[in-house]
Parts: structure tokens; C-alpha cells; sequence
């Protein structure tokens, strides 16, 4: 499938240490010609870490996307059915946004961009990067998993014995996962040995 002239929305939460591993997926999105519409979670816009400064990486995704990421509620909502995507990626998605999303509560762009995207009955791609995945937030995964218009980046744990409820999504299915998300297919197998 070619992504040429897909609107792909494109939502980053504050998984700090994984953006490395998203910004070149992001570069691929576009070198296949797909409109990528960058959204970032307040935590992006606003928090400076050991893993870069926020101003940094918003300056990455305006250098990739060639566009200012959406980074509030009011510039998220029009891509409902005013301004609608193709698909609406999360990656990376944290724990603190994945229990959110599966409780229905939008409280930051990202979020309310994947609202929108489902009010119109498109994809929703997750690339889960959370340490508590196979923890307290296990409810919350395995609810997605089983929802319509979800589809996951297949994941696996990153570090089992000294992180053993992180999951991580191999970022590099990142694409693939889109072609079939937008065919409405999960990418199997979904459960993979993670690599670092």
C-alpha cells in the first residue's frame, strides 16, 4: 500500500527516552509522500529532560513535518470532520495517556486529536512505551487491544528482569502497522521479543 497522499496524524506523548526511535518513523512517513500533521502533549511542549530539551525536540518535528505541531485543544478538535485524517498514530504512548484513552478522557491534544479521529471511524495506531504495562495499567492495554479502530505497533518487554511490566513497541513496525491498520489489519504478530 502507498502512504502518497495519506493524512496521518501524528501524536507524541512524554516518553522522553523513545523519541529518538520515533523521529526517524516520522522522517519515513514523509519520504513515502504522506501528509503528517504533528500533535504533541503538553509534557512535550513544556518539559526539558535528561533525554533533551522540549524546545529541541518541537524544533525536530518542525524540521521533519515541515509543519507547527498542534500542541492545543482548540487546534486538535478540527480534525473531527472539519479537517479529517486517514490515521492517527500515538508513538510514543505513555502509561499515563494509554489509561486515559481507555477511560475516555481527553485532557491534552493528542488526545482530543484521537477523539476526533474516531468520531469519523479511522485508525487509531498505538506504539506503547510504558513501565506499567504489564502492571496496574494491564486493564487499560488489554482494553484497547480489544476496541475497534485500534491497532498496536507490535510491542514486547524491554527489559524483563529488572523492568518486568515495561512494554515497549518496536518502533521500526511503526510504518508497516499503519499500511494495515489503514486495510483495517492488525500487524501480527503483535506480542514480539522486544530488541534493543
Amino acid at each position: 500500500m502507498t502512504l502518497e497522499g495519506k493524512r496521518i496524524g501524528f501524536g507524541l506523548t512524554g516518553s522522553h527516552c523513545t523519541y529518538d526511535q520515533v523521529f526517524p518513523q516520522i522522517e519515513k512517513l514523509v519520504s513515502e509522500k504522506a501528509e503528517v500533521i504533528p500533535i504533541v502533549s503538553n509534557t512535550v511542549k513544556s518539559t526539558d529532560t535528561k533525554f533533551g530539551e522540549a524546545a529541541d525536540h518541537l524544533k525536530k518535528i518542525i524540521e521533519l513535518t515541515g509543519r507547527e505541531p498542534i500542541s492545543t485543544m482548540p487546534g486538535a478538535e478540527p480534525l473531527g470532520p472539519k479537517e479529517p485524517l486517514d490515521c492517527m498514530v500515538v508513538a510514543p504512548l505513555t502509561g499515563n495517556s494509554l489509561s486515559k484513552l481507555a477511560n475516555a478522557l481527553t485532557d491534552s491534544p493528542v488526545l482530543m486529536a484521537v477523539k476526533a479521529t474516531l468520531r469519523n471511524g479511522s485508525p487509531i495506531v498505538l506504539g506503547i512505551s510504558t513501565n506499567d504495562a504489564l502492571g496496574l495499567n494491564g486493564v487499560n492495554l488489554m482494553r484497547l487491544m480489544a476496541a475497534r479502530n485500534f491497532y498496536f505497533i507490535p510491542y514486547g518487554q524491554d527489559n524483563p528482569y529488572k523492568k518486568p511490566t515495561s512494554l515497549v513497541a518496536n518502533m521500526d513496525l511503526l510504518q508497516k502497522t499503519v499500511e494495515y491498520a489503514l486495510e483495517g489489519r492488525q500487524l501480527q504478530p503483535v506480542i514480539i521479543p522486544h530488541e534493543d
